[in-house]
């Protein structure tokens, strides 16, 4: 894979994660509607503190891992039918849901500071802990064999500048009160992102089972 592919790659498929509503997501919604963008790039920093450290020490652990084959394709088999499961998850209840800012009613006790309300949601967030440990582990495993731990640092860039971006312009369309949530084209948006998990998950499958064979 060349380093635009892999960019491409880490952006296409980490950009579910980034965009998915949870916690964080509407926590920031409520922080957002009184502080605008600042509160989004503190959260956004607060984030980081929990994931960084997170992906470094996944990385670590996988570092030995990155030249078995057994294992890459282990790994890669577990991350593919994860995209998949996660993907057609989230084209599911994007679909079905009719999400609106009034959700954020379901966390009414924040921290006050976006930053910690940033740690915070993340730390204690399972899917955000579930998808490091399936899909962000194949991801690793791709920068690794990539460019060792320089790649798995360009991996974070290609991912975590979303976070930034995203997070900071949630918070500001929600001092400006507008519903981001229930848009129709962020919805369309969800949608598109599941169905490229899809796409990745079965790519991933498929190169699993090619190394191992």
């Amino acid at each position: 894979m060349d380093l635009f592919g892999f960019i491409v790659t880490i952006v296409a498929v980490t950009a579910s994660g980034a965009l998915a509503p949870g916690p964080l997501f509407f926590g920031i919604i409520m922080h957002g509607s009184k502080d605008g963008a600042r509160s989004g790039f503190s959260s956004a920093i607060g984030h980081m503190i929990v994931e960084f450290p997170l992906v470094l020490g996944l990385a670590f652990g996988l570092l030995a891992a990155a030249n078995q084959p057994l294992i890459k394709a282990v790994i890669g088999l577990v991350g593919g039918f994860g995209l998949i499961g996660f993907g057609m998850m989230q084209i599911y209840a994007t679909v079905k849901s009719r999400a609106s800012s009034n959700e954020t009613s379901k966390s009414r006790k924040l921290p006050t500071s976006s930053l910690i309300l940033g740690v915070a949601l993340t730390g204690l967030n399972p899917y955000f802990i579930l998808w490091w440990l399936t899909l962000g582990s194949t991801l690793i495993i791709q920068a690794l064999a990539f460019a060792a731990i320089f790649g798995v640092l360009l991996m974070y860039v290609a991912h975590v500048w979303m976070d930034y971006a995203f997070l900071t312009a949630l918070a500001h369309f929600a001092k400006k009160g507008k519903n981001l949530v229930g848009s129709r084209y962020y919805r369309l948006v969800l949608v598109a992102f599941g169905a490229i998990l899809v796409y990745y998950g079965a790519s991933f499958i498929v190169d699993a089972v090619r190394s191992w064979l």
